[in-house]
């Protein structure tokens, strides 16, 4: 079997979020711990597992998506990946492909003429909480709120301005601690973006960044799903525009294209192949 490594949400290597993509034989899906086995040996933040699905159903594949450590219920990045692997490899038919998945229906990724990819995933809606006891010292910053993002599972939380998001340092282990406490997959953290020193439109609309280390995620760098609350979170406080574009200021850095349908959010980025491999365990 073949495995190819992707750099999702980035048009040049080495930069956005590296995922593992697997497209598996027609047939039964494997065991789920050989699943985690190969996601752990490649040790990318997401390794997608792909599944063709015979034809005339509601989708063309199903998808599955391990971190390192745990099964994930949406990735983003990694299904931008696989839609990327497919079109490579020559089994994307059409301008769309519909992948299954286990919690979340069917999503799509729709092919753009320049290599580029929209997927349509669910919005995930931010409701406010109170700030969680903790929480500002496993960050090392003080939010001005926060929100759960219901069945996404993350704690969106708004610091200051984009330099306290950028200069963030937290403390991973007491996050993986209030994570599982809270039961939460990890933690948003986001400021609306600041103009740049000469005072101009620095290209994005909103910063971020996500910590899952309880799993197996320490700091992801560009996190799809999360733009699924995050897109409306900033559409309600900027004027409620469909449009906008996240920056994730991880140590690889990476834009993602978001807009609003209705309860659908769409994410736009490119994707660029780093390695191909040959499985032989």
């Amino acid at each position: 079997m073949r495995i190819h490594v992707v750099d999702a949400f980035a048009t040049r290597p080495f930069a956005g979020n590296p995922a593992g993509v697997c497209l598996l034989p027609a047939g039964a899906w494997p065991q789920d711990s050989w699943l985690q086995r190969i996601a752990a040996e490649l040790n990318h933040p997401e390794t997608a597992f792909a599944l063709p699905i015979p034809a005339g159903g509601e989708a063309e594949w199903e998808i599955r998506w391990f971190t390192p450590l745990v099964e994930a219920n949406l990735c983003g990045h990694a299904t931008l990946a696989t839609a990327h692997t497919l079109r490579r490899e020559g089994l994307l038919t059409g301008g769309s492909v519909r992948f299954r998945s286990r919690f979340n229906g069917v999503l799509i990724a729709h092919a753009g003429e320049d290599g580029e990819f929209t997927l349509d995933f669910p919005a995930a809606p931010a409701n406010e909480v109170p700030v969680p006891d903790g929480l500002a010292d496993a960050l090392g910053a003080r939010p001005e709120s926060t929100f759960r993002t219901g069945a996404l599972g993350d704690l969106l939380t708004v610091l200051p301005d984009e330099a306290a998001v950028r200069s963030l340092r937290p403390d991973l282990g007491a996050v993986a601690a209030l994570t599982v406490r809270e039961g939460l997959r990890g933690v948003i953290v986001t400021a609306a973006a600041s103009a740049t020193a000469a005072g101009e439109d620095p290209g994005y609309d909103f910063v971020s960044r996500f910590f899952a280390p309880a799993k197996g995620i320490p700091e992801d760098p560009v996190t799809g799903s999360a733009h699924t609350s995050l897109a409306p979170f900033w559409s309600a406080r900027l004027g409620g525009r469909d449009g906008l574009v996240g920056f994730q200021a991880s140590a690889r850095t990476g834009l993602v294209r978001t807009a609003l349908r209705e309860d659908r959010v769409l994410l736009t980025g490119h994707a660029v192949t780093v390695l191909e491999a040959t499985l032989t365990a």
